[in-house]
């Protein structure tokens, strides 16, 4: 699967590269998670619509020779639900990061997964606000070291993922970056799946996060992620006592469900207020 490199270089505007992301950043690998899983699928990339926000997870449409928004911070959901329910028929797919999304654009997120807009989600989670000087996020883990939080983190961070299960999201799904077997599909059946999608990646920020936070050099950031995360499938196999002693982040699909879709029911709604005024 990993051999289509020339393929997937049509998707990209040449004239951007090379990429802004530092040695060791994630947000690359996404990108190319993101184009397999479009060319896999065979979706014509003229009916796709990339859209993002602000932050370095949110410069990716720039690099897709397609249509998308660079839109203001925390907005991209809000932008992505306008361009869905004006075009029903475009695939649309934001790219953002957990400052971008779960900061200031926290309400957007929870509100599109109530609603259920048939959108895909890719957030990109590096703990920290890595574009504007590595500060603390509404993900840093306690204790993470940050340029906030020089003496480590004292808020709870969110679980993202739980936090979209909650808001009625069907279909929600994690992995960190080093899996990409496992995104690609993912994200190919987000893309497919009929309603809102949210998939959160880990990524690494080796120049914001990680340094602060004691983890230098790649191979202690993927030990890190090793250590700390625990597939959904090995968790459900747990025994009750287990699971309360569990404190790992779970990482695969962790919802997939069918519920009705906002487009659908506009357009059914629509259709019976024509009907009833003829």
């Amino acid at each position: 699967m990993f051999n289509k490199a020339e393929r997937i270089r049509e998707y990209l505007r040449s004239e951007m590269l090379p990429s802004i992301f530092c040695s060791g950043c994630g947000n690359g690998n996404v990108l190319n998670y993101t184009l397999r899983a479009i060319d896999e699928l065979r979706i014509d990339i003229d009916k796709v619509v990339f859209i993002s926000g602000i932050g370095c997870s949110s410069r990716l449409p720039g690099y897709i020779d397609a249509d998308g928004l660079h839109t203001t911070h925390g907005r991209a959901i809000a932008f992505a639900t306008g361009v869905k329910t004006a075009n029903p028929d475009l695939t649309v797919i934001i790219f953002t990061g957990d400052g971008d999304c779960a900061g200031i654009g926290g309400n957007h997120l929870i509100h599109a997964a109530r609603r259920n807009v048939d959108l895909t989600v890719i957030e990109m989670n590096n703990y920290n606000y890595g574009m504007t000087g590595g500060q603390l996020s509404p993900t840093t883990p306690v204790e993470g070291r940050t340029t906030t939080s020089p003496f480590g983190n004292l808020e709870e961070p969110f679980d993202l993922a739980a936090l979209v299960v909650g808001a009625g999201a069907p279909f929600v799904a994690r992995w960190p970056v080093g899996y990409p077997y496992e995104t690609v599909d993912t994200i190919k059946r987000g893309i497919e799946k009929k309603g809102f999608s949210f998939i959160e990646i880990l990524t690494p920020c080796p120049t914001g996060y990680s340094p602060e936070s004691g983890l230098k050099g790649n191979r202690q950031i993927w030990d890190w992620y090793k250590r700390n995360t625990l597939l959904a499938s090995k968790y459900r196999q747990l025994s009750d006592e287990e699971r309360a002693d569990e404190d790992r982040m779970l990482i695969g699909v962790l919802q997939d469900v069918e519920k009705r879709e906002f487009t659908d029911e506009w357009a059914k709604l629509v259709a019976q207020f024509a009907a009833s005024r003829e």
